[in-house]
């Protein structure tokens, strides 16, 4: 079941994503090597009780930290560790609050030093992918309108695009209908409607679509070891076209 925002819901999920693009904005500029993603996470853990919200993953299922932070090959879902982070890594950040009852949820990939021409072309692919996708983000149009935009302009760049894991509505859940995959066809699926809160995320791969989850039960994985690259915003759907609410104003 598909939940409309009223204009009152929608401001209150922009006010959890906006700390959440808060955090990761300052988050971004901690990355370097010789970090640790420990250190990260304890981070936006600090970050959190100071702006008196709740981190959205800890406790998730299990999940026991606060930020999901996936390295390299790492897909999503990756476990905060004790590993330095090396120049020519590249870092996703997966964050996400729960703000007065209302969620907030966005990722971006970082560079870590010094990285590849290819690894920074994946990073932008990606982001552009959302670009197009949150540009179909219209009422009026279908949920495949949002999943082929990604998929054309990922697979355009030569990439491709997990199959596996997709985006979600979002509201006083964190994860709500529909889920939103990142391939599809044009003029197929939901029809979206003004209310519509939508979390988009395209996980692209630099090589094959084809993934594994580790023994930790939450880390995903690119199966053939290639690199991965991951952005999301959550988007309201208005009268006006897409709203992104997870993004510094």
């Amino acid at each position: 079941m598909v939940i409309l925002k009223l204009p009152n819901e929608i401001e209150k999920l922009r006010a959890s994503n906006l700390i959440v693009a808060e955090i990761l904005h300052e988050l971004r500029q901690k990355v370097k090597p010789g970090v640790t993603t420990r250190e990260l996470n304890q981070f936006c853990e600090e970050s959190a009780k100071k702006k008196r919200v709740k981190p959205a993953f800890k406790g998730y299922r299990g999940y026991p930290f606060a930020l999901c932070a996936s390295v390299n090959g790492e897909v999503v879902h990756g476990m905060p560790s004790d590993r330095p982070l090396l120049s020519g890594d590249i870092l996703s950040l997966d964050f996400g609050v729960n703000y007065q009852g209302y969620f907030g949820d966005a990722a971006i990939t970082v560079p870590v030093g010094n990285v590849s021409a290819e690894a920074l072309r994946l990073m932008q692919v990606t982001e552009a992918s959302l670009s197009a996708g949150i540009e179909q983000a219209r009422a009026g149009n279908r949920l495949g309108d949002i999943s082929a935009a990604v998929q054309e302009r990922v697979e355009s760049g030569g990439f491709s695009v997990v199959r596996d894991y997709v985006g979600h509505g979002i509201g006083r859940s964190m994860h709500e209908d529909p889920q939103i995959p990142n391939y599809g066809v044009r003029g197929r699926g939901l029809l979206l409607k003004p209310g519509m809160v939508l979390a988009i995320e395209p996980m692209v791969n630099e090589g094959s679509y084809h993934v594994r989850v580790l023994a930790d039960g939450w880390t995903v994985v690119t199966e053939d070891g290639k690199l991965s690259a991951h952005f999301e915003h959550s988007v309201a759907i208005t009268e006006n076209g897409p709203d992104i609410l997870s993004r510094i104003q």
